[in-house]
Order: structure tokens, then C-alpha cells, then sequence
């Protein structure tokens, strides 16, 4: 293989000199044969694990069939995923799409679209807020607002407000009559495992019904049973108006979608919007199928138990060493390991996979546990105990040259 530092790929991602010839459910395995127990899960897109059966299954038959046709005409399984979709949430109408960062730009459009049909083109202004990521796009960038990602790409692109994370007062005085929608992550899982509260979400809902403006739920992250419950609203008993989904419902195909009331999509009319390969029958074979298993209650119920025993072992772990561990954060299998200032996530991520564990670095100095939602509790133990190893030689090496003199490695989103 060529090496990194040769390789031809627009060096846009800080690759670990790491690369998998297969997986097998939570376990990866390493061009070496080395066997590596996955708690990142592709950034939590692989949620049935890898090479899951029942999707390698529906992949090749549906590739036996048909790959692809365009959205000039019907395709079947993708009007039995949206029913399916329909049926399980809030939502009324879905639009399928590739990617998250996709599926959020549908997003704004069909606010924006809503406001201009009801006679009030001004309302164009999306609240967000500090700490959150959206995606890559030019829109999504300035969304999430982060400087980091919007240096160097020119003018942001207008129409979002950012509001500091919490501040209730800030967001009242926020919305305007330029005001379209409120967008939020329920969990914030790029910028650092951080829960948004139930009655924070209650209270948004009862903002955007008493202004006449739409609320906007990104999760992309936090969806397909992540969070223990089919979409981590739930939890809050509150409902969006519009909703972002990927990651999880592709299984590790390239899936999103935005799923949308009947009133909030009522301008989304024939040419307001489109895509080449969003809803492609391949996409809907696996996408179908994955929401069957996870969609189960069953399956659902073993994601609470076994995020309950995550949970209280790296609490374990953070009264095992306090001076590594800062916090523990995060809902259902969207873990987030707050590391004290003295040790940084970056070394954290490194170290763990020296110990063939794979983590997923996040904002706010946080490891992000991620892992497939067939993870056992037997796999939970297994982490815990590299974790533990993880821990112990940062230790170690912090006593020897200092946390300040540990390389820095910068990690890729």
C-alpha cells in the first residue's frame, strides 16, 4: 500500500497509518490480522456492525437487480422506506439523500420555502448554536459556525444567527420577524457529547409555536437508535417540524434523509429540489432493512440495557483515575469521555489504539464511545479493560516527559 505521505488523496484528514481489510460485527480486522474492538463505528454510521448478514443480503440481491434508475420515475422500496419512516415519527413527507451535510441542506431549504409560500420571504434566519457541526457544505459550515471550518472558504453564507449553548434569554431576544426556523442537535455529538435537556427541547417547541417559526432537529448522529430510542427526541416527548437523518440508517451505505410535517414541507413542490443519487434502490434495500432490526423494540430495549452498563463502568473508570477523567457524558451508545486540561483527547485516541481500541475524538477535549448497536455487554467489559490500559499509560507517560511535550496529532472530523 502506498504510504500516506505519498498517497495521491487530497490531504484533508489526518489518517492514522491504519488500514482494515474486514470486519466482523463490533471487531475490525487490520491488513496485519490484528484484531481491533471498534467503539467509533465509522463515526456512528456502521450501527449493525460490520458485514451484518441480513445487510450484506439485501446489498447483493437488490445488486442483482437493479443499481440505479433516477428519480424521473418510481422506485418502490424507496416509497416503502419513507411509509416505514412516516409511520414510526412525527413526519408526513421524507426526502432521501446521501449524506447528512445533504440532508441538512434540504433542511434549510424546505424552512426557508415554507415562510416564502406563506407570504413571508424575509423569515430566511436560522438560529443555531455554539459547539454544534451541521457538516461541510458552505450552508452547513456557517451553521455550525466554527471558525476552524469556515477560515479560508470567504463570506459565510448569511442566514444563520449563533447563539451561545444555553443561554435561554439570548434565544429569546434572538427571534426576529427575519426568523425562519431554531436548529439543534439533541445530543452534540462533534462538539463534545453534550446533552441538550428535556425541557430545553420542550421549551424550543413551545418558542416556535408561540413566533409561528419551525424547529429543526439534526440527527444525523443521534438518530436510528442511538440514543436508546428510535430518534433521541423522543425521549423529551417533543416533536420537530423538519428532521436531518444518515449515519445509522445506511448501516455503512450512504444514506440521509430530511423528513418533514405535510405543513412545514408544503413548498417543497415538483423543481424545488432534487438529486441524482439520493433514494437509489441499493440505498433503500439496506436502508429498508436496517430500519426493521433497529426499529424493533426489542433491539432497542438491548441498546438501554447495554448503554446503562457502559455508563456506569466508565463511571468506574473516572473514580479510577479523576486525574484523567474529567466527566462522563452523553445518552444511550453516543458516549463522551471529558478528559481533565492536563490530557488531551487527540493522545487519548492515539494511545487507545495501541491497545486495538477504536475511539472517535469530539470537541471540548472529548473521546467520543461510539460503538455498533449489536455491541454485548462482553464487549463492553472487553473496552473497559483497554480503556483501563489506555488510562494507565497515559498516566505513565505524563509522569515521564509531561502532557505538554506528548505529540499533538491533529484529528479528522
Amino acid at each position: 500500500m502506498q504510504p500516506a505521505s505519498q498517497s495521491h488523496l487530497l490531504p484533508t484528514f489526518d489518517r492514522a497509518d491504519l488500514s482494515f481489510d474486514r470486519g466482523e460485527g463490533v471487531w475490525l480486522i487490520a491488513s496485519n490480522g490484528e484484531r481491533y474492538l471498534d467503539f467509533g463505528a465509522g463515526v456512528a454510521v456502521n450501527a449493525l456492525g460490520h458485514a451484518h448478514p441480513d445487510l450484506v443480503k439485501a446489498l447483493t440481491d437488490q445488486a442483482q437487480k437493479l443499481w440505479h434508475t433516477s428519480n424521473l420515475v418510481r422506485i418502490p422500496e424507496g416509497e416503502a422506506l419513507a411509509d416505514r419512516l412516516c409511520q414510526l415519527t412525527f413526519a408526513d413527507r421524507v426526502f432521501f439523500t446521501n449524506s447528512g451535510a445533504e440532508a441538512l441542506e434540504g433542511a434549510f431549504k424546505t424552512a426557508r420555502k415554507y415562510h416564502y409560500v406563506n407570504g413571508n420571504p424575509e423569515r430566511v434566519e436560522i438560529i443555531t448554536f455554539e459547539g454544534a457541526f451541521h457538516g461541510r457544505t458552505l450552508a452547513t459550515i456557517a451553521a455550525g459556525g466554527q471558525q476552524k471550518y469556515l477560515e479560508g472558504f470567504g463570506p459565510i453564507s448569511p442566514g444563520f444567527i449563533q447563539l451561545p449553548f444555553g443561554d435561554h434569554e439570548a434565544l429569546k431576544k434572538a427571534v426576529t420577524p427575519h426568523t425562519a426556523a431554531i436548529l439543534i442537535e439533541p445530543v452534540q455529538g462533534e462538539g463534545g457529547v453534550r446533552p441538550v435537556p428535556p425541557q430545553c427541547l420542550r421549551g424550543l417547541r413551545e418558542l416556535c409555536d408561540q413566533h409561528g417559526i419551525l424547529l429543526i432537529f439534526d440527527e444525523v448522529q443521534t438518530g436510528v437508535g442511538r440514543s436508546g430510542k428510535l430518534f433521541a427526541h423522543e425521549g423529551a416527548n417533543v416533536t420537530p417540524d423538519i428532521m436531518a437523518i444518515a449515519k445509522g440508517i445506511g448501516g455503512g451505505f450512504p444514506l440521509g434523509a430530511f423528513l418533514t410535517t405535510e405543513e412545514a414541507g408544503k413548498g417543497m413542490t415538483a423543481g424545488t429540489h432534487g438529486s441524482t443519487f439520493g433514494g437509489n434502490p441499493l440505498a433503500m434495500a439496506v436502508g429498508n432493512k436496517v430500519l426493521e432490526i433497529i426499529s424493533d423494540e426489542e433491539f432497542l430495549q438491548h441498546v438501554r440495557d447495554v448503554s446503562l452498563l457502559l455508563k456506569q463502568r466508565l463511571a468506574g473508570l473516572k473514580h479510577q483515575y479523576p486525574d484523567i477523567i474529567e466527566d462522563i457524558r452523553g445518552e444511550g451508545l453516543l458516549m463522551g469521555i471529558k478528559m481533565n486540561e492536563n490530557f488531551l483527547n487527540t493522545h487519548f485516541v492515539v494511545e487507545a489504539r495501541t491497545h486495538k481500541l477504536i475511539v472517535v475524538g469530539a470537541g471540548d477535549n472529548v473521546v467520543r464511545l461510539i460503538p455498533p448497536l449489536i455491541v454485548s455487554k462482553d464487549d463492553v467489559s472487553e473496552a473497559i479493560i483497554r480503556l483501563e490500559n489506555t488510562c494507565l499509560n497515559m498516566k505513565r507517560k505524563s509522569h515521564t516527559v509531561g502532557p505538554s511535550l506528548l505529540p499533538q496529532p491533529e484529528f479528522g472530523k
